[in-house]
Protein backbone atom coordinates (compact mmCIF):
# COMPACT_ATOMS: atom_id res chain seq x y z
CA UNK A 1 0.00 0.00 0.00
CA UNK A 2 1.27 3.60 -0.82
CA UNK A 3 1.39 6.07 1.34
CA UNK A 4 -0.88 8.32 -1.04
CA UNK A 5 -3.62 6.63 1.29
CA UNK A 6 -2.26 7.67 4.63
CA UNK A 7 -2.53 12.10 3.12
CA UNK A 8 -5.68 13.60 5.55
CA UNK A 9 -7.96 14.77 3.69
CA UNK A 10 -8.87 18.40 1.84
CA UNK A 11 -6.03 19.10 -1.10
CA UNK A 12 -6.19 21.63 -3.58
CA UNK A 13 -9.00 22.18 -6.12
CA UNK A 14 -7.61 21.16 -9.68
CA UNK A 15 -7.05 23.74 -12.19
CA UNK A 16 -9.58 24.95 -14.04
CA UNK A 17 -10.35 22.81 -17.04
CA UNK A 18 -12.81 22.27 -19.92
CA UNK A 19 -15.74 20.07 -18.70
CA UNK A 20 -15.10 16.15 -19.48
CA UNK A 21 -19.07 15.62 -18.76
CA UNK A 22 -22.23 18.05 -18.54
CA UNK A 23 -25.91 18.77 -17.54
CA UNK A 24 -27.87 21.70 -19.68
CA UNK A 25 -30.96 22.23 -18.40
CA UNK A 26 -31.46 18.42 -17.79
CA UNK A 27 -34.87 17.41 -16.31
CA UNK A 28 -36.03 13.78 -15.76
CA UNK A 29 -39.83 12.96 -14.86
CA UNK A 30 -40.85 9.28 -13.82
CA UNK A 31 -44.74 8.88 -14.72
CA UNK A 32 -47.21 10.95 -15.87
CA UNK A 33 -49.70 12.72 -14.73
CA UNK A 34 -50.75 13.36 -11.07
CA UNK A 35 -48.24 10.39 -10.49
CA UNK A 36 -45.43 12.29 -11.89
CA UNK A 37 -42.32 12.27 -10.08
CA UNK A 38 -39.90 14.96 -11.25
CA UNK A 39 -36.22 13.61 -10.15
CA UNK A 40 -34.28 16.43 -12.15
CA UNK A 41 -35.59 20.35 -12.76
CA UNK A 42 -33.59 22.37 -15.07
CA UNK A 43 -30.27 20.97 -13.66
CA UNK A 44 -27.28 22.67 -15.56
CA UNK A 45 -23.54 21.60 -13.76
CA UNK A 46 -20.28 20.58 -15.76
CA UNK A 47 -17.22 18.22 -14.10
CA UNK A 48 -14.41 19.84 -15.31
CA UNK A 49 -11.42 17.16 -16.71
CA UNK A 50 -9.15 16.12 -13.81
CA UNK A 51 -11.27 16.72 -10.92
CA UNK A 52 -12.80 14.82 -8.11
CA UNK A 53 -16.22 15.95 -7.89
CA UNK A 54 -19.10 14.54 -5.22
CA UNK A 55 -22.73 14.99 -5.35
CA UNK A 56 -24.55 15.09 -2.30
CA UNK A 57 -27.94 15.85 -1.41
CA UNK A 58 -31.18 14.54 1.16
CA UNK A 59 -32.68 11.08 -0.06
CA UNK A 60 -34.81 12.08 -3.16
CA UNK A 61 -33.11 14.63 -4.03
CA UNK A 62 -32.26 13.51 -7.63
CA UNK A 63 -28.14 12.70 -6.63
CA UNK A 64 -28.06 9.07 -8.10
CA UNK A 65 -30.49 10.07 -10.64
CA UNK A 66 -28.60 12.64 -11.81
CA UNK A 67 -25.40 10.42 -11.90
CA UNK A 68 -27.07 7.94 -14.50
CA UNK A 69 -27.83 10.32 -16.47
CA UNK A 70 -24.20 11.56 -17.07
CA UNK A 71 -23.20 8.57 -17.22
CA UNK A 72 -25.88 7.38 -20.11
CA UNK A 73 -26.84 4.55 -17.72
CA UNK A 74 -31.13 6.40 -17.76
CA UNK A 75 -32.47 8.64 -20.27
CA UNK A 76 -32.92 12.30 -19.83
CA UNK A 77 -36.92 13.76 -20.10
CA UNK A 78 -35.36 17.56 -21.09
CA UNK A 79 -32.11 18.91 -21.57
CA UNK A 80 -29.01 17.38 -23.15
CA UNK A 81 -25.98 15.56 -21.78
CA UNK A 82 -22.43 16.35 -23.33
CA UNK A 83 -19.85 14.14 -22.50
CA UNK A 84 -16.31 15.01 -24.36
CA UNK A 85 -17.27 15.76 -27.38
CA UNK A 86 -20.18 13.72 -27.66
CA UNK A 87 -23.41 14.27 -26.56
CA UNK A 88 -24.87 11.58 -25.62
CA UNK A 89 -29.06 12.62 -25.33
CA UNK A 90 -30.49 10.92 -28.34
CA UNK A 91 -27.87 8.72 -28.54
CA UNK A 92 -29.18 4.84 -29.25
CA UNK A 93 -28.87 1.86 -27.35
CA UNK A 94 -25.72 0.68 -29.22
CA UNK A 95 -24.11 4.19 -29.48
CA UNK A 96 -24.84 4.02 -25.76
CA UNK A 97 -23.14 0.63 -24.80
CA UNK A 98 -20.23 1.47 -26.93
CA UNK A 99 -19.40 4.79 -25.16
CA UNK A 100 -20.17 3.38 -21.68
CA UNK A 101 -17.37 0.31 -22.30
CA UNK A 102 -14.63 2.81 -24.27
CA UNK A 103 -15.35 6.65 -22.00
CA UNK A 104 -16.72 5.62 -18.86
CA UNK A 105 -16.07 3.55 -16.23
CA UNK A 106 -18.05 2.56 -13.00
CA UNK A 107 -17.36 1.95 -9.09
CA UNK A 108 -20.39 0.72 -7.44
CA UNK A 109 -21.23 0.06 -3.97
CA UNK A 110 -22.10 -3.68 -4.87
CA UNK A 111 -18.74 -4.37 -6.22
CA UNK A 112 -20.11 -6.44 -9.08
CA UNK A 113 -17.31 -8.87 -9.48
CA UNK A 114 -17.53 -12.34 -11.26
CA UNK A 115 -16.73 -14.71 -8.68
CA UNK A 116 -14.97 -17.44 -10.76
CA UNK A 117 -12.78 -14.94 -12.07
CA UNK A 118 -9.60 -13.77 -10.14
CA UNK A 119 -8.63 -10.41 -9.06
CA UNK A 120 -6.94 -9.96 -12.00
CA UNK A 121 -9.00 -11.57 -14.48
CA UNK A 122 -12.14 -9.47 -12.98
CA UNK A 123 -9.94 -6.00 -13.84
CA UNK A 124 -9.12 -7.17 -17.08
CA UNK A 125 -12.52 -8.34 -18.55
CA UNK A 126 -14.00 -5.13 -19.43
CA UNK A 127 -10.79 -4.57 -22.27
CA UNK A 128 -11.12 -8.19 -22.85
CA UNK A 129 -14.92 -7.59 -23.78
CA UNK A 130 -13.86 -4.78 -26.15
CA UNK A 131 -11.22 -6.55 -27.89
CA UNK A 132 -8.57 -4.34 -26.51
CA UNK A 133 -4.72 -4.85 -25.09
CA UNK A 134 -4.06 -3.62 -21.60
CA UNK A 135 -1.08 -1.35 -21.44
CA UNK A 136 0.42 -3.83 -18.95
CA UNK A 137 3.20 -0.81 -17.35
CA UNK A 138 -0.64 0.92 -16.61
CA UNK A 139 -1.57 -2.25 -14.84
CA UNK A 140 0.88 -2.41 -13.05
CA UNK A 141 0.71 0.76 -11.99
CA UNK A 142 -2.89 0.71 -10.78
CA UNK A 143 -2.36 -2.43 -8.87
CA UNK A 144 1.27 -1.57 -7.14
CA UNK A 145 -0.46 1.92 -6.19
CA UNK A 146 -3.89 -0.26 -5.01
CA UNK A 147 -1.77 -2.50 -3.12
CA UNK A 148 -2.86 -5.39 -4.88
CA UNK A 149 0.02 -7.44 -6.60
CA UNK A 150 -0.32 -10.18 -3.82
CA UNK A 151 -4.09 -10.66 -4.73
CA UNK A 152 -4.31 -11.00 -8.11
CA UNK A 153 -4.93 -14.51 -8.05
CA UNK A 154 -7.60 -14.52 -5.61
CA UNK A 155 -11.12 -15.07 -6.35
CA UNK A 156 -13.87 -12.10 -4.41
CA UNK A 157 -14.99 -14.84 -2.66
CA UNK A 158 -10.85 -15.10 -1.08
CA UNK A 159 -11.08 -11.38 -0.69
CA UNK A 160 -12.08 -8.21 1.91
CA UNK A 161 -15.04 -6.39 1.17
CA UNK A 162 -12.05 -3.48 1.01
CA UNK A 163 -10.20 -5.82 -1.12
CA UNK A 164 -13.02 -6.46 -3.76
CA UNK A 165 -13.54 -2.66 -3.58
CA UNK A 166 -10.01 -1.70 -5.22
CA UNK A 167 -10.26 -4.28 -7.62
CA UNK A 168 -13.37 -2.94 -8.77
CA UNK A 169 -11.63 0.73 -8.41
CA UNK A 170 -8.91 -0.92 -10.68
CA UNK A 171 -11.15 -2.21 -13.25
CA UNK A 172 -12.58 1.19 -14.00
CA UNK A 173 -9.30 3.00 -14.20
CA UNK A 174 -7.51 0.16 -16.23
CA UNK A 175 -9.03 0.79 -19.29
CA UNK A 176 -8.10 5.00 -18.88
CA UNK A 177 -11.35 6.00 -19.09
CA UNK A 178 -12.35 9.46 -19.58
CA UNK A 179 -15.17 9.68 -16.69
CA UNK A 180 -15.33 6.86 -13.66
CA UNK A 181 -18.78 7.38 -11.78
CA UNK A 182 -18.48 6.16 -8.60
CA UNK A 183 -22.11 5.35 -6.58
CA UNK A 184 -21.66 5.14 -2.59
CA UNK A 185 -18.06 3.08 -3.66
CA UNK A 186 -17.78 2.75 0.43
CA UNK A 187 -21.04 2.05 1.25
CA UNK A 188 -20.29 -1.87 2.50
CA UNK A 189 -16.47 -0.75 4.19
CA UNK A 190 -15.83 -0.26 6.91
CA UNK A 191 -13.75 2.98 7.86
CA UNK A 192 -10.50 1.60 7.62
CA UNK A 193 -11.48 0.33 3.95
CA UNK A 194 -13.59 3.23 2.98
CA UNK A 195 -10.17 5.66 3.55
CA UNK A 196 -8.22 3.04 1.58
CA UNK A 197 -10.72 3.44 -1.28
CA UNK A 198 -11.16 6.89 -1.36
CA UNK A 199 -7.60 7.08 -0.82
CA UNK A 200 -7.27 5.89 -4.12
CA UNK A 201 -9.67 7.74 -6.00
CA UNK A 202 -8.25 10.92 -5.00
CA UNK A 203 -4.45 9.79 -5.85
CA UNK A 204 -5.98 8.53 -9.47
CA UNK A 205 -7.00 12.04 -9.62
CA UNK A 206 -3.85 14.07 -8.62
CA UNK A 207 -1.15 11.56 -10.02
CA UNK A 208 -2.72 9.44 -12.68
CA UNK A 209 -5.38 12.85 -14.11
CA UNK A 210 -8.45 10.90 -13.73
CA UNK A 211 -11.80 12.54 -13.84
CA UNK A 212 -14.10 11.44 -10.95
CA UNK A 213 -17.89 12.08 -10.01
CA UNK A 214 -18.95 10.47 -6.82
CA UNK A 215 -22.85 10.33 -5.34
CA UNK A 216 -22.10 9.90 -1.65
CA UNK A 217 -24.21 10.11 1.67
CA UNK A 218 -21.38 10.37 4.04
CA UNK A 219 -19.75 13.97 4.76
CA UNK A 220 -16.24 12.36 5.53
CA UNK A 221 -16.32 10.83 2.10
CA UNK A 222 -17.17 13.91 0.35
CA UNK A 223 -13.94 15.57 2.22
CA UNK A 224 -11.62 13.79 -0.12
CA UNK A 225 -13.47 15.80 -3.09
CA UNK A 226 -12.06 18.85 -4.42
CA UNK A 227 -15.87 20.05 -4.74
CA UNK A 228 -19.19 19.00 -3.56
CA UNK A 229 -22.69 19.70 -5.13
CA UNK A 230 -25.36 19.71 -3.27
CA UNK A 231 -29.27 18.96 -4.96
CA UNK A 232 -32.15 19.32 -3.42
CA UNK A 233 -35.92 18.34 -4.69
CA UNK A 234 -34.02 17.79 -8.48
CA UNK A 235 -32.47 21.06 -8.44
CA UNK A 236 -28.38 22.26 -7.54
CA UNK A 237 -28.75 24.71 -4.65
CA UNK A 238 -25.24 24.99 -3.68
CA UNK A 239 -21.43 24.04 -4.00
CA UNK A 240 -18.10 23.51 -1.25
CA UNK A 241 -15.20 24.00 -3.09
CA UNK A 242 -11.73 22.08 -0.51
CA UNK A 243 -14.62 20.36 1.10
CA UNK A 244 -14.40 19.74 4.78
CA UNK A 245 -16.37 17.15 6.80
CA UNK A 246 -17.61 19.62 9.21
CA UNK A 247 -18.64 21.77 6.45
CA UNK A 248 -20.83 19.28 4.44
CA UNK A 249 -22.09 18.27 7.32
CA UNK A 250 -23.48 21.69 8.07
CA UNK A 251 -24.86 22.23 4.62
CA UNK A 252 -26.78 19.59 4.43
CA UNK A 253 -27.83 19.45 7.58
CA UNK A 254 -29.26 23.32 6.04
CA UNK A 255 -30.80 21.12 3.29
CA UNK A 256 -32.68 18.98 6.06
CA UNK A 257 -30.88 15.81 5.23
Amino acid sequence: MTSTFAEPPGGVPAAAAPPAVTAEGVSKVYGSGDAAVHALRGVSVGFARGAFTAIMGPSGSGKSTLMHCLAGLDTVSGGRIVLGDAEITGMGDRQLTMLRRDRVGFVFQAFNLLPTLNAEQNILLPMELAGRRPDRAWFDRVVDTLGLRDRLGHRPSELSGGQQQRVACARAIVARPEVIFADEPTGNLDSRAGAEVLGFLRASVREMGQTIVMVTHDPVAASYADRVVFLRDGEIVSEILRPTPDAVLDRLKGLGA
